[in-house]
């Protein structure tokens, strides 16, 4: 699956434009405040319906308009494809695969996949454990479809057995009605339990790969660290039941799989609190491309990489590897102020466009239809 091409309409400071993607790198370069990072996020937009950067629609749609529109061109094994997301003010989000209209993302049986580094997701470093284990159930379900049904079912059976907190709270009459909840969030928790493990197992060498190539001074790992004992659902029902007491005096569930976190280690301490900006800059980078290569090996599908500024605290050595990286296989978009930025970008092996206040020119042989 490759994607062709991006149209956009009224989206941030974009009036008007299209622009055709390389087939591997594609080098977008312009002074700040240009409309780079905004182009990265049109593509991330349209192609997941959710902004990686805010959930306000008001932000998304120009000023002075009150409909934003984006088309995301894609090719896959059966054909050219198109998904589109648009946005009213007021009245929410529309979504259409080939002009069918969507009920939601989840039905486009045919979508790109994305992988996106933006200087706040280094938030998946140093911020709090609920954006790692969101990152993570997102890669499982890349991995594997079906399984993104798991998550689902204990997010439902979880808010249920909290809503049942909260009234027994006030009478202790039908605790046994408890039991039903136990035995159907351990079901689920121990499912999901097992996805992150299997997922993260898969990672771990392309990740310890990955971030030796680009220079890190000790081995990377991602550990998972369960809330819970098990991963065993009658286990886990056990400890549900044993903790009981204090989830009825809090009111919610304060243990299980909605508790869990992922460790990013260096040499075998927390990257978030030992490692330097930088180190943790790199550390991100290398889980994003070991998820590429864990996907393109397992699905034969390689996410299309948004690289927003990402050169920007790396040294030459290192932006040689990153770069050699993106031009041997499947599809990347990156950021830079110059493209001089990105080994090898002015030698012809990328396509570069320029950026100025929201229109798209080339200096060089790139493909872009300006509006």
């Amino acid at each position: 699956m490759r994607v062709t091409a991006v149209e956009l309409r009224d989206f941030r400071n974009y009036e008007r434009a299209k622009l055709a993607l390389d087939e591997r790198l594609t080098v977008v370069v312009g002074p700040n405040g240009a409309g780079k990072t905004n182009l990265l996020e049109a593509l991330y937009l349209g192609a997941t319906a959710r902004s990686p950067r805010t959930s306000t629609e008001r932000e998304l749609v120009r000023r002075g308009s009150d409909v934003m529109r984006i088309v995301l061109s894609f090719t896959d094994h059966d054909g050219d494809h198109s998904l589109e997301v648009g946005i009213e003010l007021g009245q929410g989000r529309r979504l259409k695969l080939d002009g069918a209209v969507l009920d939601g993302i989840s039905d486009a049986v045919a979508r790109p996949l994305m992988a996106v580094f933006l200087p706040d997701r280094l938030e998946l470093v140093k911020g709090s454990p609920g954006r790692r284990r969101a990152h993570l159930d997102q890669v499982v379900a890349a991995l594997w479809p079906s399984r993104a049904s798991t998550r689902l079912a204990y997010a439902r059976a979880l808010a249920q057995r909290n809503a049942l907190l909260a009234e027994l709270r006030a009478s202790t009459s039908a605790l046994r009605s408890l039991d039903s909840w136990d035995t159907e969030l351990a079901r689920h928790g121990a499912t999901l339990m097992s996805d992150r493990q299997a997922a993260l197992d898969l990672l771990a060498q392309p990740l310890a790969v990955r971030a030796e190539a680009l220079g890190l001074p000790a081995p990377l790992a991602a550990i998972y660290r369960p809330r819970c004992a098990t991963s065993d659902a009658d286990a886990l029902a056990s400890e549900l039941f044993a903790r009981r007491s204090v989830d009825l005096e809090r009111g919610f569930t304060v243990h299980g799989p909605h508790r869990d976190d992922v460790r990013l280690e260096l040499g075998g301490v927390a990257l978030r609190t030992y490692g330097s900006q930088g180190q943790q800059r790199v550390g991100l980078l290398s889980l994003l491309l070991a998820e590429r290569d864990v996907l393109l090996a397992e699905r034969g599908r390689a996410p299309l990489m948004l690289l927003d500024d990402v050169m920007s605290e790396l040294d030459a050595e290192r932006r040689v590897a990153l770069a050699e990286v993106l031009y041997s296989d499947g599809q990347a978009l990156i950021t830079a102020t110059e493209p001089e930025h990105v080994p090898g970008a002015t030698d012809g092996r990328a396509t570069i466009i320029a950026v100025d206040e929201g229109r798209l020119t080339t200096p060089s042989s790139a493909h872009v239809v300006l509006g």
